[in-house]
């Protein structure tokens, strides 16, 4: 059988700096830097089994405009595994979050934070937190959702018609503490199904499961059992910067409904942006067009930034590109919806 090869630009580029920032119970969080020294800050928060490996494709499309943070989730990737459960939290979410801009974006500057899946939670989670919001100069939540989860996952066929018992077998699949094991090609199929659009190619597929098989089952689970009680309204209702959302329209695991939610939550929403036919794992499936809206706010709300990479400046923009790539896009007041 052959390998399966990654696609361009989605190896991990290697960063220009690489940091070791202590969060605030003393947890060791592996901080990347990439891009520009001097220019405008990206701040990347990954998702739940994921790592700075993730936004790969699109780091590659940001880091000749900017200077590029991701940084590895507690227990992910390079950061430290927290030694018990207790360390496992939204708190202890948003708390990594400060210390990442206390480390890498000085005093008097602002940041455009992007957070996917669970790193959208991250950002909401510090809503309202003033260390973080002074350092805010927007955010882009991307395939996310504030609560719920569970009651509005959808990756169970819709031959299960019990709310009941659709919830109940959904947090089993949530929860599980089985290993994932090496990748094959009975695990892809069934991580394309859960978190990737039908149409998604072999490379992508390939490149979402070696980083999700990465991650150590019991941080997976850890995390599981917050993101099963997860409940980040209140934070959503203070995040005060302008923030767009994302997200695919065959997105399983935080489908459209929370993206709208959060629209009708935000004080200050800036765009609502579906890519049709894309799952969960939008950066890998469509890293152009999350580039693009990351460049899109920045481009809006960071001192510095032209609109040189094809971004039209306010909301009533009408076309926007990453680097080579570029997507169309059909406006709305506040729902664009990309054109493949």
């Amino acid at each position: 059988m052959s390998a399966v090869h990654l696609p361009d630009g989605y190896e991990p580029p290697v960063p220009v700096e690489e940091l070791s920032v202590r969060s605030a119970d003393g947890v060791r969080l592996h901080v990347e830097v990439h891009g520009q020294p001097g220019a405008p800050t990206v701040v990347l928060a990954h998702g739940w089994t994921c790592s700075t490996a993730f936004w790969a494709p699109v780091i590659n499309r940001l880091a000749d405009r900017y200077r590029v943070v991701a940084y590895d989730q507690r227990g992910h990737g390079r950061s430290e595994i927290p030694p018990s459960r207790a360390r496992y939290s939204t708190r202890a979410l948003a708390e990594d979050l400060s210390a990442v801009l206390a480390r890498t974006v000085p005093v008097g500057e602002r940041a455009v934070l992007a957070g996917h899946s669970m790193g959208g939670m991250t950002i909401m989670a510090a809503g309202g937190r003033p260390e973080v919001a002074e350092r805010t100069a927007a955010a882009v939540l991307i395939s996310t959702g504030p609560g719920e989860l569970v009651a509005e996952l959808t990756v169970l066929p819709p031959g299960v018609r019990s709310p009941g018992l659709r919830r109940f077998l959904h947090r089993q699949l949530l929860r599980s503490r089985l290993p994932l094991g090496p990748v094959s090609p009975v695990s892809r199929a069934a991580l394309k199904y859960a978190t990737m659009g039908p149409s998604s190619p072999a490379g992508q597929v390939e490149a979402t499961a070696r980083i999700v098989h990465a991650c150590p089952t019991a941080v997976r689970a850890n995390w599981a059992a917050v993101l099963d009680r997860l409940d980040v309204h209140a934070g959503l209702a203070r995040l005060a910067a302008p923030t767009a959302v994302v997200v695919g329209t065959s997105d399983r695991l935080t489908p459209p409904v929370h993206a709208h939610r959060m629209v009708a939550e935000l004080n200050n929403p800036h765009g609502l942006l579906l890519l049709p036919g894309v799952g969960h794992m939008s950066p890998l499936e469509r890293p152009a067009e999350v580039a693009a809206e990351i460049h899109r706010m920045a481009a809006e709300h960071l001192v510095g930034v032209g609109v040189g990479v094809g971004v039209g400046a306010g909301t009533d923009a009408t076309a926007a590109s990453a680097s080579a790539d570029s997507a169309e896009f059909t406006d709305s007041a506040d729902e664009r919806t990309a054109v493949a």
